[in-house]
């Protein structure tokens, strides 16, 4: 049965981005860590240079996932991927389709029904395989209805001090998860954690 696993790079301080949407110093790891190469596939293929503790981590997590969820600003910061998410098919939670989209021979598909459509569109894409979820929005809303299975938080060795949070509305807290699995890499910490359900 697929999960719904939450995947971000993070600042130890708990920002995703900072105040201008830049991402380069919670991403900086997957350039600059180690001289593993790793290949993202996708419409805008990339090859990151990382340590062998994060190439084994990003092996294991990236060959169980066969969709990915995210909300529109993730989208546009990413240029939609060149129309083609290296995880599989992309379900894009929004109010609007944004003009030009969709393309031909793209993969991502906008939802505005609500988050439990996107879920369930996502899960029946991936085809028993997990969903990637992207966007600090669109997680939190994950967290909020219940729907998130799992977190894997990339904590990059860094302190942005102000930006985009990760953890920013939730609504009911505490929330508690389960054990977490730790991997060390090179400049980032990998951390997995179970999503305890209510």
């Amino acid at each position: 049965m697929s999960k719904i696993v939450a995947i971000m790079s993070m600042s130890l301080d708990g920002y995703v981005a900072d105040p201008n949407d830049g991402v380069a110093e919670v991403f900086d790891w997957y350039f600059t860590s180690g001289d593993v190469e790793f290949h993202a596939g996708g419409s805008d293929p990339m090859t990151f240079k990382v340590s062998e503790p994060s190439a084994e981590h990003l092996r294991g997590l990236w060959s169980g996932l066969g969709a990915v969820l995210t909300g529109r600003r993730t989208f546009d910061v990413a240029q939609g991927w060149g129309g083609n998410h290296a995880w599989g098919p992309a379900f894009v939670l929004t109010h609007h389709i944004p003009g030009g989209w969709p393309r031909l021979n793209s993969t991502v598909h906008f939802v505005t029904d609500g988050i439990e459509s996107a879920v369930n569109q996502a899960k029946a894409a991936a085809a028993g395989k997990s969903v990637g979820v992207h966007g600090a929005d669109t997680i939190q809303q994950l967290l909020n209805a219940g729907l998130l299975d799992e977190l894997n938080i990339d904590i990059a060795a860094v302190l942005l001090g102000s930006g985009v949070r990760l953890f920013d509305h939730l609504a009911d807290t505490p929330a508690f998860l389960g054990n977490p699995t730790a991997i060390a890499g090179v400049g980032v910490t990998h951390l997995r954690y179970p999503v305890r359900k209510v």
